[in-house]
């Protein structure tokens, strides 16, 4: 890849509600050099998030919008928009964001907006996923990074990470599998983008110009 300029250079926003360990594998990745890119700004919607430490230990600016000082989801969206497009961002980061969002903020954000979530979707959509995936005996779990859309968890699906399911797993142990391949994944989808890679057109989600599968790509951990 071409050395970009200072302007080039995509500009993050994060968004966060709990330990923030994605948030920290992103901070590495660019540390590193692996993703040329910038985190202009960590938000969380919970001001003892853990995350936030992560953060300012980077040397990051971070903003607490407190979902429980708004008196809706709407307004809450609208201040959460105004946040970020104050840092006029390319790309929106959601590293565990605990809150369901209106159509009006994913239509704004659309292509624009990733998320990581710990199952493989379509499967257990929502929260508690591994205590389900170990429920249902599914022999594969894992994690899955796609664009954020309107439907909850339900947006176009960029990579998934397979994880197996041992016999003896507890939903601790299978959840402490998973994360260690969402930290491997959620970068390079996120590199990818920041390279120009990969991009949402017409709803279809498109890598190097070529259409990817309905589940997207596979990671084998």
């Amino acid at each position: 890849m071409h050395q970009q300029s200072l302007q080039q250079i995509p500009r993050l926003v994060v968004l966060i509600s709990g330990s923030g360990s994605n948030l920290q594998a992103l901070i590495d990745a660019i540390t590193a050099g692996t993703i040329v890119a910038t985190i202009e700004l960590v938000i969380s919607n919970k001001p003892e998030a853990m995350g936030l430490t992560r953060a300012n230990k980077a040397g990051i600016a971070t903003q607490v919008i407190n979902h429980l000082e708004f008196g809706s989801r709407e307004a809450f969206d609208r201040e959460l928009m105004h946040a970020i497009d104050d840092k006029q961002p390319e790309l929106v980061v959601l590293a565990g964001f605990m809150r369901i969002f209106t159509p009006e903020l994913t239509h704004h954000f659309h292509g624009r907006m990733l998320n990581i979530h710990p199952s493989l979707l379509p499967q257990f959509k929502g929260t508690n996923t591994h205590e389900r995936a170990i429920e249902a005996e599914v022999d594969q779990h894992g994690a899955s990074v796609h664009f954020v859309s309107s439907e909850l968890d339900g947006g176009p699906m960029v990579l998934q990470a397979l994880v197996p399911v041992e016999d003896l797993d507890s939903p601790r142990v299978l959840a402490a599998r998973v994360l260690v391949q969402e930290h491997v994944i959620y970068p390079i989808a996120i590199k990818w983008f920041c390279e120009g890679r990969l991009k949402l057109q017409n709803n279809l989600v498109l890598m190097d110009g070529h259409r990817l599968p309905v589940e997207g790509m596979k990671f084998q951990s």
